[in-house]
């Protein structure tokens, strides 16, 4: 593997290690990302990984161009992967699945032809890695779902999807921290907080991270603190 090493700012630049999103991309990631922070040291002021890539953000005043390059290629030389287990925490976050609070989840099965419970055990049959943050804080692109239950996002994004509402686009997941817009199909809801200002760097997930969603019923999701208000069917 040879990463290509772009200058996107005075201060900042990309490393590509790969072309194309895959699993298999986040212990290479996590290794570069590891050798990079000791490389850098104070003069690190961000590193932000992403499905394929990692952005270095340096102190300029600190060191140029060139010296952060070779920074840089004195820390992937020989870069091995982490191992699995090494390259984050693994979380395993309840989600109540049922069509009142994931509207998509009887016309994904439809889809898929199979039935929901199959959806179900499907998406909960896997790790997946946590691939980047983004859209909205605390917001962890996770991947990839059983090519079966994969779906393209909604022609029409809803105007208003729930805090924790768990949802597929193409052959990602992800869990919606907050209240916001969005056009993933809606399967189910997760009833605890992914992004706490009172939490030790905010977000529960960071790149790296792997998630096993595990299926409760209504009364487990009530007594976690769940918020059980229906959806409207998609149109």
């Amino acid at each position: 593997m040879t990463p290509r090493i772009e200058t996107i700012a005075i201060d900042s630049l990309m490393l590509r290690l790969f072309d194309q999103i895959d699993e298999a991309n986040m212990p290479w990631l996590m290794a570069a990302a590891e050798r990079l922070h000791a490389a850098f040291g104070a003069q690190l002021i961000d590193l932000v990984p992403s499905y394929t890539t990692l952005m270095l953000h340096y102190d300029c005043l600190e060191l140029s161009e060139a010296q952060a390059l070779e920074r840089v290629q004195l820390a992937l030389k020989g870069l091995q992967p982490l191992a699995m287990n090494a390259s984050g925490q693994r979380h395993e976050l309840p989600v109540w699945y049922h069509p009142s609070v994931g509207p998509d989840l009887q016309p994904l099965a439809h889809r898929a032809g199979c039935t929901a419970e199959q959806v179900i055990e499907r998406h909960c049959s896997r790790d997946y890695p946590v691939f980047t943050l983004g859209f909205a804080p605390g917001f962890g692109y996770m991947g990839l779902v059983d090519p079966s239950i994969a779906a393209p996002r909604l022609a029409t994004p809803r105007q208003r999807v729930p805090k924790g509402s768990v949802g597929i686009a193409e052959r990602q997941t992800a869990v919606y921290p907050l209240v916001s817009p969005g056009g993933w199909n809606l399967i189910g809801r997760y009833p605890l907080a992914l992004f706490d200002r009172e939490r030790d760097g905010y977000s529960l997930l960071k790149p790296g991270d792997r998630v096993r969603f595990v299926a409760i019923d209504q009364p487990e999701f009530l007594r976690l603190g769940g918020d059980p208000t229906p959806m409207e069917p998609t149109p």
